[in-house]
């Protein structure tokens, strides 16, 4: 009996211990050697060293947020006026749904695409219905910034699928939202019917300017203002082109970096706290999102910071998933404080059209990841899209291409010639 006992529990452990190489092989973590080497090398570190590396990897953080600053100050200058100007195509469901991919992407803001529609409907200029689907675009086109940065570890494979996988699970998880929500919306509109049944309650609010809430801004303006002042000096157009370079030429390079010092740091109870906080349970990890998305006031800034995290294997695609869905909560406030400083006839409007962004989102996590036979399907396609990327480097850009630039911008031209 003692004998059969230890056998069962023999076959239990090597059973186990499989098993825990198959989830290595599965999430593509980094080999056992490498794991226990990393943490011995954190183990070996002083104080001073780990303190060092905090600071340095903070610092890197903060550039990060630049440069995307940085980049939204280079399509602003170049293109802002261009890509409102946009919505005048926008003359179906279809092409308003084009025109928020595209307008997102150069503007490199959702929460200025939604405000800038927002603002149109309030002043007559744009109808709800149309302003519906671009709101719903701009979901999709605010995606592309964390999706860039996750080439910043094009250089090394597990790294660069890791990465790339946590950046798409936002792509196809909008995506997949639009092509759910979109039909209903055009055939039946029940956004539009729910959020002017709140819309009751909230009219006549008035509030400030959204900008005057924009925390992450005002530490990070000094900064990106004064890169955007020394790349502009060849002129407006010259300046906007070389603020967009070098704002991707400092994701690239902070994300590098970072995800080499996060490596070091996040092991052992560095990495359980990480866990607690941002990779614990669905809504935890989205109230982080949507929190943080608040207080940056771009949803762009949140999504990217995660990018190095799951670089460094320090965070899962599974786990990043739920903090880029409260991240889409988080980017709608924008929009909401836009709606409630528009004055007028058309004010309720406004604010109903701010609603619909809000509830779109809500309405997307309840159908797709609340649904257990949905939830996974964003997860499996960015996990099959990233091992795809990182075999062949060049699925990667024609993903960011065709998607965020080809699709929308060809479904827009379209509709100009015809």
């Amino acid at each position: 009996m003692s004998q059969s006992h230890t056998s069962q529990r023999k076959r239990a452990t090597t059973d186990q211990n499989q098993g825990t190489d198959t989830e290595f092989a599965r999430t593509g973590g980094d080999s056992r050697e490498n794991l226990d080497e990393l943490s011995q090398d954190a183990t070996n570190l002083s104080r001073g060293q780990i303190a060092v590396r905090v600071l340095a990897a903070l610092g890197l953080l903060y550039t990060l947020i630049c440069a995307v600053g940085l980049i939204g100050t280079g399509f602003g200058n170049l293109g802002e006026d261009t890509a409102s100007g946009l919505f005048d195509f926008a003359v179906n469901p279809l092409v308003g749904l084009a025109v928020g991919i595209l307008a997102t992407s150069v503007i490199q803001s959702s929460s200025t695409t939604t405000a800038i529609a927002v603002t149109a409907v309030g002043t007559g200029a744009l109808p709800l219905s149309v302003a519906v689907p671009i709101i719903m675009g701009a979901n999709v086109g605010t995606s592309v910034t964390n999706t860039l940065a996750s080439l910043g570890f094009v250089g090394t494979k597990d790294e660069f699928r890791r990465a790339f996988s946590a950046a798409t699970v936002h792509d196809f998880f909008n995506l997949f939202a639009v092509a759910l929500l979109l039909p209903l919306e055009m055939l039946f509109h029940p956004l539009e019917r729910l959020a002017e049944l709140i819309t009751g309650p909230l009219s006549g609010i008035q509030t400030t300017d959204p900008g005057d809430a924009d925390v992450v801004s005002m530490v990070t303006d000094p900064v990106v203002n004064g890169l955007a002042w020394v790349l502009g000096f060849p002129g407006e157009t010259m300046g906007a082109v070389l603020q967009i370079l070098g704002g991707v030429a400092l994701i690239f390079l902070s994300v590098r970096y970072l995800g080499k010092l996060l490596q070091t740091l996040m092991v052992g109870k560095a990495k359980k706290i990480l866990h607690k906080t941002v990779g614990g349970t669905p809504p935890v990890a989205m109230g982080a999102g949507a929190l943080v998305t608040v207080l940056a006031q771009s949803s762009s800034v949140t999504t990217s910071v995660l990018v190095p995290f799951a670089g460094s294997g320090a965070l899962s695609t599974r786990q990043i998933y739920p903090v880029t869905l409260g991240a889409n909560i988080g980017t709608t406030t924008t929009a909401l404080i836009a709606a409630m400083a528009v004055t007028g006839e058309n004010a309720t409007i406004a604010l109903q059209a701010a609603l619909v962004h809000l509830l779109f989102n809500l309405l997307g996590i309840l159908l797709i990841y609340v649904l257990p036979f949905l939830r996974n399907i964003p997860l499996a396609c960015a996990t099959w899209l990233g091992s795809l990327a990182a075999e062949r480097k060049w699925v990667a850009a024609a993903w960011i291409i065709a998607a965020f630039l080809v699709a929308p911008g060809a479904v827009v031209l379209i509709s100009a010639v015809l």
